[in-house]
């Protein structure tokens, strides 16, 4: 059985929730606009699901409900924000908007965030640096997941990667990864149901393909493209943790084990086409592509289907599984 709720009601829900759980007003109401937005674009695995968690974190003392992010150093085109152990979207919203700032000042600005909390759908952050005409990428590390090559247990973490091109007179391009095969919220998903995953998700603890997800979730995830997956986790390490001074994911417990007050790095690097060969090139120049792309049946465009899906949800409301649905509400009460 599902239910059909509206977004302000299920962002209201699970705003509660988090604040009976010890967050600020602020800091639930930031943290429920991020995951029902990934559930109005079709990301469940992102979405209010991991509210629980979220909850259960600040009840643990895993995550500061009254932390306040704030700028900690700044020079040119950079800045550091420290999150302060608290739930991460205030603080990479405090990155994003440092980002656009300094951008329109330098042509191109790097901003991080430390000590903070799990990220959510890498691209959400994204969307106000394209509102503003500007390309953006987001980085973020998390806890092992992924054995570096040749090892058996986790080092680096799912470390998603997402950029966001604007468009002038359509919705923007949207690419949104992690490093796995598979993101770590499915096989969350389902061992939470009790089922099976496909062989060649992941190892279990001891090196050794599995297809039982609660396995999985306390061994390796395999990463995309094999060496070339881990060498990515390993640049998006370095960007996330070596310059902002945050905790590498092998430093982190599991989120979903007891475990230390995790300290994970993001960071938000934002480009104006116009410092370059100038924003109509930029425009002209990606829809030639977008064009070519298109000519060819059956070709579809990164962040489309996401697209689709939030507008459907506003207009329809979203589905939500009478238990998740049921467990909010007790959450909240």
């Amino acid at each position: 059985m599902r239910y059909r709720v509206s977004i302000d009601e299920l962002t209201q829900l699970a705003a509660r929730a988090l604040k009976k759980a010890g967050a600020s007003q602020s800091m639930a109401l930031a943290t429920a606009k991020a995951l029902v937005a990934a559930d109005r674009d079709g990301l469940a695995t992102h979405g209010v699901s991991r509210v629980a968690l979220y909850a259960q974190h600040l009840r643990e003392g895993r995550a500061n409900g009254k932390a306040k992010a704030k700028i900690i150093r700044k020079k040119g085109g950079t800045c550091l924000v420290d999150a302060a152990g608290g739930l991460a979207y205030e603080a990479a919203a405090i990155a994003v908007k440092e980002a656009i700032k300094r951008t329109r000042r330098y042509g191109v600005a790097f901003c991080g965030v430390t000590n903070s909390h799990h990220f959510g759908a890498a691209a959400y952050h994204l969307a106000p640096v394209a509102e503003a005409g500007l390309v953006g990428l987001a980085f973020t590390n998390s806890p092992p997941a992924i054995n570096a090559w040749g090892g058996k247990k986790p080092f680096f973490g799912t470390n998603p990667i997402a950029a966001i091109f604007p468009r002038k007179a359509a919705a923007p391009l949207v690419v949104d990864l992690s490093l796995t095969a598979v993101t770590r919220g499915k096989i969350m998903l389902a061992a939470k149901e009790g089922k099976s995953i496909p062989s060649g998700w992941a190892v279990d603890k001891d090196g050794n393909p599995t297809t039982d997800a609660k396995a999985a979730l306390t061994g390796s995830l395999t990463a995309i493209g094999g060496v070339k997956g881990t060498a990515l986790a390993l640049m998006v390490e370095v960007l996330c943790v070596a310059l902002t001074g945050a905790a590498f994911s092998f430093e982190n417990d599991s989120y979903f084990e007891p475990g230390n007050a995790p300290r994970i790095g993001h960071a938000v690097l934002a480009i104006d086409p116009d410092a370059l060969a100038g924003a109509e090139s930029y425009f002209s120049r990606l829809e030639v592509m977008i064009s070519e792309m298109l000519a060819a049946d059956g070709v579809r465009l990164p962040g489309a289907r996401r697209q689709l899906m939030a507008v459907q949800a506003r207009a329809q409301g979203i589905e939500v599984p009478a238990a998740l649905y049921n467990e909010l509400r007790t959450l909240a009460a």
